[in-house]
């Protein structure tokens, strides 16, 4: 039985449509209360899309799917197998009318975001040292109330930028959503995690 953790929220959804017209799954999975759940001979586990690379890279899951902002993000030691084309978004700068101007011309910004990491990287390539805040939700406020000068964050249709005021200043990559494995199942159960594979393709 193939284990295969799937990221609950935005995502899961679009995930679920896919792996069920592709016979990967038997049966729709839901969101619920119910966190494993056996469909046919694949074990699943639903949990947080930061979580999923944990799961796959400590071997609890043999493959799974997640966005590669979180990939980005975390770097973990897994093989990214297939780009599933879905959840396609940006990882981009925003942040109030007035901070672009801010951003052009500053050595020095205040960026509030969940991906540090990815922040850090960012900012040090273009040369601008950047005080990191590291918020676990609702970045957009972070501008609002003065506790940043921007945000890194993730941009689907810009609705969430546009409803708090904010403009999206600069794109600093693109996201979709991809089919990890870890690398002991993928030496162990090449076979199985193949399988997989070939069926979405």
């Amino acid at each position: 039985m193939i284990r295969l953790a799937l990221p609950r929220g935005r995502l899961l959804q679009e995930t679920v449509d896919l792996l069920t017209s592709k016979g990967v799954l038997k049966e729709k999975v839901e969101e619920g209360r119910k966190l494993t759940l056996e469909v046919g001979n694949v074990k699943v586990f639903l949990v947080k899309p930061f979580d999923v690379p944990i799961y796959v890279e400590k071997g609890v899951a043999d493959i799974g799917v997640c966005g590669m902002d979180v990939l980005m993000e975390l770097k973990p030691e897994v093989y990214k197998l297939l780009d599933l084309g879905i959840g396609a978004c940006r990882i981009s700068v925003a942040g109030k009318p007035e901070a672009r101007e801010v951003y052009l011309r500053s050595s020095y910004v205040k960026v509030a975001t969940k991906y540090p990491n990815v922040a850090k990287e960012f900012f040090r390539s273009k040369g601008i040292k950047a005080e990191v805040l590291t918020l676990s939700g609702s970045v957009e406020l972070a501008p609002l109330i003065g506790l940043s000068d921007l945000i890194v964050d993730l941009v689907q249709t810009g609705r969430t930028l546009k409803e708090n005021g904010l403009v999206e200043i600069e794109e600093i990559a693109r996201s979709t959503a991809w089919i990890i494995c870890n690398r002991a199942s993928f030496r162990n159960r090449r076979q199985e995690v193949l399988e997989v594979i070939n069926r979405i393709l």
